[in-house]
Protein backbone atom coordinates (compact mmCIF):
# COMPACT_ATOMS: atom_id res chain seq x y z
CA UNK A 1 0.00 0.00 0.00
CA UNK A 2 1.78 3.09 -0.86
CA UNK A 3 0.88 6.83 0.05
CA UNK A 4 1.29 5.61 3.81
CA UNK A 5 3.36 8.95 4.80
CA UNK A 6 1.19 11.34 2.39
CA UNK A 7 1.41 14.66 3.58
CA UNK A 8 4.05 14.11 6.39
CA UNK A 9 7.13 15.86 7.17
CA UNK A 10 10.07 13.49 8.07
CA UNK A 11 12.82 14.98 9.36
CA UNK A 12 16.14 11.57 9.82
CA UNK A 13 19.25 12.06 11.01
CA UNK A 14 22.12 10.11 10.38
CA UNK A 15 20.55 9.79 6.66
CA UNK A 16 23.85 9.27 5.02
CA UNK A 17 26.13 6.01 4.52
CA UNK A 18 29.21 5.39 5.55
CA UNK A 19 29.82 3.63 1.95
CA UNK A 20 28.43 2.82 -0.87
CA UNK A 21 24.89 0.66 -0.77
CA UNK A 22 22.07 1.12 1.97
CA UNK A 23 22.56 2.25 5.26
CA UNK A 24 19.90 2.26 8.47
CA UNK A 25 19.53 6.07 6.84
CA UNK A 26 19.48 5.69 3.60
CA UNK A 27 16.71 3.67 3.09
CA UNK A 28 14.58 4.88 5.56
CA UNK A 29 14.77 8.02 3.95
CA UNK A 30 14.19 6.31 0.92
CA UNK A 31 11.06 4.56 1.29
CA UNK A 32 9.80 7.41 3.72
CA UNK A 33 10.16 9.58 0.52
CA UNK A 34 8.64 6.10 -1.21
CA UNK A 35 5.30 6.32 0.85
CA UNK A 36 4.59 9.94 -0.13
CA UNK A 37 6.71 11.78 3.08
CA UNK A 38 8.43 14.89 2.69
CA UNK A 39 12.23 14.45 3.88
CA UNK A 40 14.72 16.15 5.37
CA UNK A 41 17.58 14.68 5.23
CA UNK A 42 20.54 15.45 7.88
CA UNK A 43 23.90 14.13 8.28
CA UNK A 44 27.28 14.91 9.60
CA UNK A 45 29.35 13.78 6.02
CA UNK A 46 27.50 16.48 3.57
CA UNK A 47 28.54 14.31 0.58
CA UNK A 48 27.04 11.28 1.95
CA UNK A 49 23.42 12.95 2.57
CA UNK A 50 23.46 14.48 -0.89
CA UNK A 51 23.87 11.21 -2.14
CA UNK A 52 20.81 10.40 -0.29
CA UNK A 53 19.11 13.10 -1.73
CA UNK A 54 20.06 12.24 -5.58
CA UNK A 55 18.86 8.81 -4.76
CA UNK A 56 15.37 9.70 -3.42
CA UNK A 57 15.14 12.63 -6.18
CA UNK A 58 15.68 10.37 -9.01
CA UNK A 59 12.76 8.16 -8.52
CA UNK A 60 10.53 10.94 -8.42
CA UNK A 61 10.60 12.30 -4.94
CA UNK A 62 11.52 14.53 -2.73
CA UNK A 63 14.47 15.62 -0.29
CA UNK A 64 15.81 18.76 1.59
CA UNK A 65 19.45 18.30 2.99
CA UNK A 66 21.28 19.34 5.95
CA UNK A 67 25.01 18.91 7.55
CA UNK A 68 24.73 19.00 11.35
CA UNK A 69 26.47 17.38 13.91
CA UNK A 70 23.85 16.34 16.30
CA UNK A 71 26.02 15.93 19.29
CA UNK A 72 26.04 19.81 19.18
CA UNK A 73 23.15 21.62 20.41
CA UNK A 74 23.47 24.92 18.37
CA UNK A 75 23.78 23.05 15.09
CA UNK A 76 20.57 21.04 16.31
CA UNK A 77 18.85 24.20 16.43
CA UNK A 78 20.02 25.06 13.14
CA UNK A 79 18.63 22.24 11.29
CA UNK A 80 14.93 21.93 13.12
CA UNK A 81 14.94 25.70 12.18
CA UNK A 82 15.87 24.84 8.43
CA UNK A 83 13.74 21.85 8.23
CA UNK A 84 10.98 24.41 9.71
CA UNK A 85 11.82 27.24 7.43
CA UNK A 86 11.64 24.55 4.58
CA UNK A 87 7.87 22.34 5.31
CA UNK A 88 6.61 24.52 8.31
CA UNK A 89 6.22 21.14 10.72
CA UNK A 90 7.94 17.80 11.65
CA UNK A 91 5.81 14.84 11.92
CA UNK A 92 8.63 12.87 11.84
CA UNK A 93 11.75 12.32 13.98
CA UNK A 94 13.62 9.69 13.27
CA UNK A 95 17.31 9.81 15.58
CA UNK A 96 19.37 7.27 13.42
CA UNK A 97 23.03 8.21 14.50
CA UNK A 98 25.12 5.98 16.56
CA UNK A 99 28.00 3.64 16.48
CA UNK A 100 30.08 1.33 18.34
CA UNK A 101 33.33 1.34 19.94
CA UNK A 102 35.24 -2.07 21.40
CA UNK A 103 36.03 -2.66 24.75
CA UNK A 104 34.96 -3.66 28.30
CA UNK A 105 34.89 -1.99 31.89
CA UNK A 106 38.56 -2.31 32.56
CA UNK A 107 40.16 -1.44 29.13
CA UNK A 108 38.01 1.35 27.74
CA UNK A 109 39.61 4.91 27.83
CA UNK A 110 37.26 7.30 29.80
CA UNK A 111 37.69 9.79 26.40
CA UNK A 112 35.56 6.72 23.93
CA UNK A 113 33.13 6.08 26.77
CA UNK A 114 32.62 10.08 27.11
CA UNK A 115 32.16 10.27 22.98
CA UNK A 116 30.22 7.28 22.95
CA UNK A 117 27.59 8.92 25.19
CA UNK A 118 27.48 12.22 22.88
CA UNK A 119 27.33 10.10 19.80
CA UNK A 120 24.95 7.81 20.80
CA UNK A 121 22.68 9.17 23.55
CA UNK A 122 23.40 12.63 24.30
CA UNK A 123 22.08 13.50 20.83
CA UNK A 124 19.04 11.34 20.92
CA UNK A 125 17.81 13.61 24.07
CA UNK A 126 19.17 16.77 22.06
CA UNK A 127 17.29 16.66 19.07
CA UNK A 128 14.03 15.17 20.46
CA UNK A 129 14.08 18.34 23.18
CA UNK A 130 14.17 20.79 20.15
CA UNK A 131 11.41 18.97 18.31
CA UNK A 132 8.83 18.03 20.72
CA UNK A 133 7.76 21.87 21.27
CA UNK A 134 7.09 21.62 17.29
CA UNK A 135 5.10 18.46 18.12
CA UNK A 136 2.88 19.25 20.81
CA UNK A 137 2.03 22.58 19.53
CA UNK A 138 0.28 20.37 16.39
CA UNK A 139 -0.89 18.20 19.53
CA UNK A 140 0.83 15.11 16.88
CA UNK A 141 3.91 13.69 15.42
CA UNK A 142 5.84 10.66 15.91
CA UNK A 143 9.71 10.19 17.48
CA UNK A 144 11.22 7.26 16.26
CA UNK A 145 14.97 6.19 18.27
CA UNK A 146 17.20 3.32 17.31
CA UNK A 147 18.68 1.20 20.18
CA UNK A 148 20.24 -2.13 19.49
CA UNK A 149 20.45 -5.91 20.61
CA UNK A 150 23.26 -5.34 22.52
CA UNK A 151 20.76 -3.06 24.25
CA UNK A 152 19.36 -6.20 25.50
CA UNK A 153 22.05 -9.04 25.71
CA UNK A 154 25.56 -9.72 24.79
CA UNK A 155 25.98 -9.88 21.49
CA UNK A 156 29.30 -11.43 20.21
CA UNK A 157 31.78 -8.08 21.22
CA UNK A 158 32.60 -6.30 24.45
CA UNK A 159 31.17 -2.74 23.72
CA UNK A 160 30.42 -1.61 26.97
CA UNK A 161 29.72 1.96 26.46
CA UNK A 162 27.47 1.12 23.20
CA UNK A 163 25.60 -1.20 25.46
CA UNK A 164 25.07 0.86 27.77
CA UNK A 165 23.68 3.79 25.38
CA UNK A 166 21.38 1.40 23.61
CA UNK A 167 19.64 0.12 26.39
CA UNK A 168 19.32 3.93 28.10
CA UNK A 169 17.98 4.68 24.55
CA UNK A 170 15.07 1.64 25.22
CA UNK A 171 14.36 3.39 28.67
CA UNK A 172 14.15 7.32 27.31
CA UNK A 173 11.92 6.05 24.69
CA UNK A 174 9.40 4.66 27.51
CA UNK A 175 10.14 7.89 29.83
CA UNK A 176 8.89 10.06 26.52
CA UNK A 177 6.55 7.95 25.86
CA UNK A 178 4.82 8.26 28.77
CA UNK A 179 5.18 11.51 29.37
CA UNK A 180 3.73 13.26 25.94
CA UNK A 181 0.72 10.56 25.32
CA UNK A 182 -1.62 12.94 26.40
CA UNK A 183 -0.31 15.39 23.99
CA UNK A 184 -0.56 13.55 20.80
CA UNK A 185 2.87 12.30 20.89
CA UNK A 186 4.22 9.05 20.50
CA UNK A 187 7.57 7.62 21.02
CA UNK A 188 9.17 4.25 19.89
CA UNK A 189 12.41 2.06 19.65
CA UNK A 190 13.89 -0.04 16.74
CA UNK A 191 16.07 -2.58 18.07
CA UNK A 192 17.98 -3.56 15.26
CA UNK A 193 20.93 -6.84 15.56
CA UNK A 194 23.07 -8.15 12.88
CA UNK A 195 22.58 -6.41 9.74
CA UNK A 196 24.77 -6.12 6.67
CA UNK A 197 24.58 -2.34 5.88
CA UNK A 198 28.39 -0.58 4.40
CA UNK A 199 28.94 0.06 7.81
CA UNK A 200 30.16 -3.55 8.62
CA UNK A 201 32.38 -3.19 5.64
CA UNK A 202 34.03 0.29 5.81
CA UNK A 203 34.23 -0.14 9.36
CA UNK A 204 33.95 -3.15 11.94
CA UNK A 205 36.12 -5.46 9.67
CA UNK A 206 38.69 -3.00 10.34
CA UNK A 207 37.88 -3.00 14.09
CA UNK A 208 38.05 -6.70 14.43
CA UNK A 209 38.92 -8.68 11.47
CA UNK A 210 42.07 -6.63 10.00
CA UNK A 211 40.24 -6.02 7.04
CA UNK A 212 38.53 -9.34 6.32
CA UNK A 213 35.40 -8.26 5.02
CA UNK A 214 34.45 -11.74 4.09
CA UNK A 215 35.38 -12.92 8.23
CA UNK A 216 33.45 -10.62 9.71
CA UNK A 217 30.40 -11.26 7.30
CA UNK A 218 30.70 -14.90 7.62
CA UNK A 219 30.62 -15.09 11.81
CA UNK A 220 27.95 -12.10 12.31
CA UNK A 221 26.03 -14.57 10.00
CA UNK A 222 26.39 -17.25 11.74
CA UNK A 223 25.27 -16.31 15.00
CA UNK A 224 21.89 -15.74 13.70
CA UNK A 225 19.14 -18.38 13.90
CA UNK A 226 17.46 -17.49 10.47
CA UNK A 227 21.30 -17.72 9.27
CA UNK A 228 21.87 -14.58 7.70
CA UNK A 229 22.05 -10.74 8.36
CA UNK A 230 19.39 -8.34 7.61
CA UNK A 231 19.24 -5.50 5.72
CA UNK A 232 19.26 -1.33 6.12
CA UNK A 233 15.36 -1.78 4.89
CA UNK A 234 14.51 -4.35 7.45
CA UNK A 235 15.04 -1.06 9.63
CA UNK A 236 13.02 1.13 7.10
CA UNK A 237 10.17 -0.96 7.34
CA UNK A 238 9.61 -0.78 11.01
CA UNK A 239 10.31 2.94 10.59
CA UNK A 240 7.35 3.47 7.88
CA UNK A 241 4.74 1.75 10.64
CA UNK A 242 5.82 3.26 13.34
CA UNK A 243 5.63 7.24 11.32
CA UNK A 244 2.13 6.13 9.67
CA UNK A 245 -0.78 6.10 11.35
CA UNK A 246 -1.32 2.16 11.49
CA UNK A 247 0.52 2.73 14.68
CA UNK A 248 -1.55 5.37 15.86
CA UNK A 249 -2.29 3.41 18.93
CA UNK A 250 1.25 2.22 19.74
CA UNK A 251 3.73 4.03 21.71
CA UNK A 252 6.95 3.47 24.26
CA UNK A 253 6.83 -0.14 21.79
CA UNK A 254 9.88 -1.98 20.54
CA UNK A 255 10.35 -3.72 17.66
CA UNK A 256 13.03 -6.53 17.39
CA UNK A 257 14.71 -7.06 14.10
CA UNK A 258 17.54 -9.60 14.90
CA UNK A 259 16.67 -13.26 12.88
CA UNK A 260 16.12 -14.56 16.42
CA UNK A 261 19.56 -13.81 17.65
CA UNK A 262 18.76 -12.61 21.00
CA UNK A 263 16.59 -15.57 21.74
CA UNK A 264 19.93 -18.09 21.90
CA UNK A 265 23.45 -17.90 24.16
CA UNK A 266 25.74 -16.47 22.39
CA UNK A 267 29.07 -17.83 23.26
CA UNK A 268 31.99 -16.20 24.49
CA UNK A 269 34.94 -15.50 22.75
CA UNK A 270 37.76 -19.06 23.46
CA UNK A 271 40.36 -16.77 24.95
CA UNK A 272 37.51 -15.57 27.48
CA UNK A 273 39.37 -15.77 31.40
CA UNK A 274 37.78 -18.06 33.35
Amino acid sequence: MAGRLAGKVALISGAGSCGPGWGNGRATATLFAREGAKVFAADLNEEAVEETRKTIEEEGNFCATHSCDVTKSDQIKEMVAACIKEFGTVDILHNNVGGSAAGGAMDMDEEIWDRQMDHNLKHVFLVTKEVLPHMVKQHSGSIINMSSTSGLTYGGAFQIAYATTKAAIRRYSQAVAIEFAGRGVRCNTIIPGQLHTPMVEVRLAGQRTGGDVDAIIASRNARIPMGQMGDGFDVAYAAVYFASDESKFVTGSEIVLDGGMSLKCTPLPDDYPQ
